[in-house]
């Protein structure tokens, strides 16, 4: 059982997004939308992991999205919603340095492995 807590609302992670943080020169801010981050470029000295959307309960969370506007899976204005891929994969990590909140879930398919991240925003959180 992990030790980080289970975002489970829209209200909470809300929560997450709303608090302050200071503008940072990481390699992280140019994760608007799903970008690839690998292990060299991932900060994992100022990464604390402080949350996760993944429900312990769920074995295997749906790979289908939430896409009411016609957004794609990588755009920067896609719908954070919890109960929908890639959402329902993550784990949240807070930078030490700036307090940013960025979402991050490893992606499989067939014989490669790439992680993705996306810096945390209230504005496109889905009820």
């Amino acid at each position: 059982m992990s030790s980080v807590t289970f975002l489970n609302t829209p209200e909470a992670l809300r929560e997450l997004a709303d608090q302050t943080h200071s503008p940072c020169q990481c390699s992280l801010q140019r994760c608007a939308g799903w970008d690839s981050v690998n292990d060299t470029e991932w900060p994992t000295a100022h990464m604390q992991h402080v949350a996760t959307l993944r429900d312990p309960e769920v074995h295997e969370p749906t790979f289908e999205e939430h896409h009411p506007q016609g957004t794609r899976y990588d755009s920067a204005d896609a719908p954070v919603a919890l109960k929908f891929f890639p959402y329902n994969r993550c784990e949240v990590f807070a930078c030490t340095r700036c307090q940013q909140h960025v979402m991050r879930y490893t992606e499989f398919g067939g014989y490669y492995v790439d992680h993705r991240a996306r810096r945390l925003d209230a504005a496109h959180i889905s009820d």
